[in-house]
């Protein structure tokens, strides 16, 4: 049995949760989200203020989705009571972000700006002093962190001066550079 799968999850007060065949809706002060569960391997079951995934058979099909959809439930409830985020930061010189419209404008040492379509569902807030570090925020984790992490793909941070987009809780190991001979 999936140690994550059997766990139930507590549903807060003020979020509604309904099934329709194969899709699951949640409802949210935040928002509503939906996913698609494959009803062949698992079933939800709401019970008063539990939600519990269970599985249909013990194929090994059914076991790995088992806990795969009960952590997506689970994400889907957090994400529309308290939200998810993720804060990225720029780091060299002359290297800055600003935000024009939907449009993430990015000044990264190429020769040319980036532009970057925020996707819908997705809120830019730039610290107060520094446009140079600014969060990503969002209901939904996967798209939070999938825009996170394609941003952060224009440029990886380098390990000899560090320069490059990182996530803020993100450490880089730094190499020491060239050493003159005697």
């Amino acid at each position: 049995m999936s140690r994550i799968g059997k766990k139930p999850i507590n549903v807060p007060s003020g979020v509604e949760i309904s099934t329709t065949g194969e899709v699951i809706t949640i409802k949210g002060p935040k928002g509503t989200l939906t996913q698609t569960i494959e009803s062949k391997y698992v079933s939800i079951d709401i019970e008063g203020e539990t939600l519990e995934v269970t599985r249909k058979s013990d194929s090994k099909t059914s076991r790995s989705r088992h806990g795969l959809y009960r952590s997506l439930a689970q994400n889907m409830i957090t994400g529309v009571t308290d939200g998810y985020s993720k804060t990225l930061e720029i780091k060299g010189v002359g290297y800055r972000a600003a935000l024009k419209g939907k449009v993430l404008e990015m000044q990264l040492g190429y020769s040319h700006p980036i532009h970057f379509n925020i996707p819908e569902g997705i809120e830019v807030k730039f610290a107060e002093k520094n446009n140079n570090v600014f969060t990503l925020s969002g209901i939904d984790k996967q798209l939070v962190g999938q825009t996170a992490a394609d941003i952060r793909e224009y440029r990886k941070p380098e390990p000899y001066k560090g320069k490059g987009i990182k996530y803020s809780d993100e450490h880089i190991a730094r190499k020491a550079g060239k050493s003159a001979k005697k």
